[in-house]
């Protein structure tokens, strides 16, 4: 179950931010997972409730968004959702030379900390534009 090393290495991120923010608790996190990046997502959720006791995370709500895979053909320039298990082969063409543009992210969005002198939200920067489809979603609490 590779969810508890991936909830293990958030905690540590948003415990880290915690640190340099001076910031003594943290409401909500807000993370994007790709539908192909090989996570479960309540498995993440009941991971990330362990990984959080004891911490400054303690009692933060978990959403998830997950990010749809989608892939471009490079000779038809044809953009696709891929979906599980992914289909890799061009629909328009038939063509093999495809780049999957999204669907493989685990990215930390947003942090809200409970610390009303300290920052609302810290956000780690997109690495692509945001997508205007709507996302999957689930929250839930950290275990107290």
């Amino acid at each position: 179950m590779h969810e508890m090393s991936v909830a293990l290495a958030v905690v540590d991120q948003i415990e880290t931010a915690a640190r340099s923010r001076g910031a003594e608790g943290v409401d909500s996190v807000r993370l994007e997972v790709g539908e192909l990046a090989g996570i479960v997502a309540d498995s993440l959720h009941f991971c990330f409730g362990l990984a959080c006791a004891g911490t400054v995370v303690e009692g933060a709500e978990l959403t998830t968004r997950t990010v749809p895979g989608t892939a471009r053909c490079a000779p038809c320039s044809r953009v696709w959702p891929v979906g599980m298990p992914p289909r890799l082969l061009c629909p328009g063409c038939g063509g093999a030379a495809v780049e999957l543009v999204s669907g493989r992210e685990l990215r930390i969005r947003e942090v809200r900390w409970t610390d009303p002198a300290g920052p609302m939200a810290a956000a780690t920067a997109p690495t692509r534009a945001p997508r205007d489809e709507p996302l999957t979603e689930k929250r839930r609490p950290c275990a107290e």
